[in-house]
């Protein structure tokens, strides 16, 4: 996995090997309910694209340099127009993860082992953390985007996308890019726990529109996605 990332600047992750690196981090004892957390995910009223069916929390964190992970107060999302020229140039106010998936085991599993896999390629920093949690609808007629912004980097320094579960729907097919616009690789998350790890410095990356299988019923995909971003300190004053 590592050795992928530093390589191609990113790994698809199979669910099974997933498991046994967030279990190597911490218990995942309240998955059920950190799964169930999706049910309860707030509509994006920002898509300048005019779409209904991305619904979503967010959640910052704060990573010291000695390994302590704290949740910050909550604020928001703010990407330039560089990075996302659909939704950027503007402070996007989500609604927050809850505090107790945000304090639960399974997200603090999370959190800690995705820091080892990115601290083994850029070695330990205090990190600005960003966790988002992503509903994508489809229904009949009305394709859902997973990225509605197309082919993009975040503008952090990685990026870990896990899949938490999907229901019903076709495509969904990630891509990774080379910053020419040279396809690297795609694959699809398909089991809860595939996951991607992305060097966002190297590496753009998509996810083709999701459309129900079976229109009659309710058809999503549902992600979690952390951004790791080295910390910026100010300098003492002289």
């Amino acid at each position: 996995m590592i050795d992928e990332i530093a390589r191609d600047g990113y790994a698809f992750v199979h669910a099974d090997e997933m498991r046994e690196r967030l279990t190597e981090a911490g218990a995942l004892s309240d998955w059920p309910a950190f799964a169930a957390s999706w049910n309860d995910l707030a509509l994006d009223h920002y898509m300048a694209d005019g779409g209904r069916y991305r619904r979503r929390r967010h959640a910052v964190f704060a990573a010291s340099a000695d390994g302590g992970i704290v949740r910050a107060p909550h604020q928001p999302h703010y990407q330039s127009r560089d990075y996302n020229a659909l939704n950027g140039g503007i402070a996007r106010w989500f609604e927050p993860i809850d505090a107790a998936i945000g304090s639960g085991a399974t997200l603090r599993a999370i959190l800690a082992c995705s820091r080892a896999l990115f601290e083994r390629l850029a070695g330990p920093h205090q990190w600005h953390v960003e966790v988002h949690q992503f509903r994508i609808e489809a229904r009949a007629g009305e394709e859902g985007r997973p990225t509605p912004e197309g082919v993009h980097r975040d503008g952090v320094d990685y990026v870990l996308v896990l899949l938490v579960d999907r229901q019903n729907i076709a495509s969904g097919t990630t891509t990774v890019h080379r910053l020419n616009g040279d396809e690297l690789g795609a694959f699809t998350l398909t089991k809860p726990l595939d996951a991607a790890l992305l060097d966002d410095s190297r590496v753009a990356h998509g996810v083709t529109p999701i459309e129900p299988v079976d229109p009659a019923r309710p058809a999503y995909r549902d992600v979690l996605v952390v951004t790791w971003r080295r910390a910026v300190t100010a300098l003492p004053a002289r």
